[in-house]
């Protein structure tokens, strides 16, 4: 189930890189039951109730002048009006900085009463379950990060599953109220067809994995000339965990070293 559940997920994953929209649909789809966190939020305490985290002094003169900055640069692109405000930022005098300066100080002040009084409200349960709640979002948005980096580097997508191609050619065409819908039709579609109607798509998958394999040989050469040796899976996979067999023969190769380096030892003490 777990692993069918898994497979599913992926297949959303690739209609959502094919712009269906499949994200919420698939994720409610494969959900199943709920954490502390969300037991916690059903009882009416939320992360979204905690203050909120006051402006930085550069943030808050950013806020209050872009209105202002996009009156008199009408055709700027947001990018363009945020490389203004920067410039502008950094050309204020010190003096009108220190403005800003005192107002986060001001708000950091109040930030830290409001925060004492929501955290005072909580018991021991609702803490822990909110602290859980909010290392999951950091982690995400740490994921999120990445895999921005990733797409900016150019990595390679990854290869497709028979699966994911055979929902990728029949999503349109299927039938359902709901892109979840839709996704668990052609999950169990697929679960029915024969080893030789699948096979087309299987060996479909199989090019589209000579695809990948192919241009990260590139990326990874890219890489190493950029100094994001890190980003190399054969890096990666230096720091895995070596399979049973193999640790045991170094085992028993550093076993036989040790006993012979022993030996030697007391023959030169003899």
């Amino acid at each position: 189930m777990a692993a069918a559940a898994a497979a599913l997920g992926r297949a959303a994953g690739l209609a959502l890189g094919l712009g269906l929209g499949l994200v919420t649909g698939g994720r409610r789809l494969l959900r199943a039951g709920g954490g502390a966190a969300e037991q916690c939020l059903s009882r009416g305490i939320s992360s979204d109730q905690r203050p909120k985290r006051p402006l930085t002094a550069y943030f808050r003169f950013m806020m209050e002048n872009r209105s202002a900055f996009r009156e008199k640069n009408p055709g700027a692109s947001s990018t363009e009006l945020t490389k203004k405000l920067a410039g502008a930022w950094k050309e204020l005098p010190a003096s009108q900085k220190q403005v800003y300066e005192e107002a986060k100080k001001t708000d950091w002040q109040r930030y830290g009463e409001q925060l004492a009084k929501y955290k005072a409200q909580l018991t021991p349960a609702q803490a822990a379950a909110l602290k859980e709640e909010r290392r999951r979002q950091l982690a995400r948005r740490r994921s999120l990060r990445a895999k921005r980096e990733l797409t900016v580097l150019g990595k390679p997508k990854r290869p497709r599953s028979g699966l994911n191609i055979f929902v990728a050619e029949k999503f349109q065409e299927s039938e359902g109220i709901s892109p979840a819908a839709k996704l668990k039709k052609l999950f169990d579609t697929w679960q029915k067809l024969s080893p030789s109607q699948k096979q087309p798509y299987l060996q479909l998958a199989e090019d589209d994995k000579v695809r990948y394999e192919n241009e990260m040989k590139l990326w990874e050469a890219k890489m190493v000339e950029l100094g994001r040796e890190d980003l190399v899976r054969s890096k990666k996979k230096r720091l895995k965990k070596k399979p049973a067999g193999t640790a045991k023969q170094a085992g028993t190769a550093r076993t036989s070293l040790g006993n012979k380096a022993k030996s030697k030892l007391k023959k030169t003490e003899e």
